[in-house]
């Protein structure tokens, strides 16, 4: 991978992914590694490309233009965070969870908005290494709870079958 610094110099440096048990990517790049987050850039019909790898406090670490470039394994990691970046919903409010035949009815607030959404009967919300919870609708779409005994206490009754 090149990296470019500047308008003049140009280093090349091997960047490779690593998706973690914990489900975080981290990007390692000569001795530094860090937790990064991957942000699609412009242009929006190229969704797979122009990729920015940022650190929690949101500075780019490495930018990959081509996951082409990068190794098998790396490109897996990327892949997979991709999928997890585009559709994560971080949930702050349950107003309501009604079960009806075969399905449960979630209507959440989240940050980036009020949603309503379907996961079937029997799938659960998935316990997280850090104590949260990960909820995949039927769209494929998924919504964390960051720490569920943080939330009000409507949503906190309304989750009690989940939390432990």
């Amino acid at each position: 991978m090149t990296l470019t610094l500047g308008k003049s110099a140009t280093v090349t440096r091997a960047l490779t992914l690593e998706w973690r048990a914990d489900g975080s990517l981290w990007a390692v790049r000569g001795e530094e590694e860090r937790a990064v987050s991957v942000r699609r850039c412009f242009p929006w019909s190229e969704p797979g490309r122009h990729l920015s790898l940022r650190d929690a406090d949101e500075e780019e670490f490495a930018f990959v233009r081509d996951p082409a470039e990068l190794d098998p394994r790396s490109r897996a990691a990327l892949e997979r965070a991709l999928e997890v970046a585009g559709f994560v919903f971080e949930v702050t409010r349950v107003l309501e969870i009604e079960e009806e035949v075969e399905i449960r009815r979630w209507l959440v607030e989240t940050r980036q908005g009020p949603r309503a959404f379907q996961t079937r009967l029997d799938d659960w919300p998935r316990g997280l290494p850090h104590g949260g919870l990960l909820i995949r609708d039927l769209a494929g779409d998924l919504y964390h709870l960051v720490e569920p005994k943080r939330l009000d206490k409507q949503s906190r009754e309304l989750l009690w079958a989940f939390v432990d």
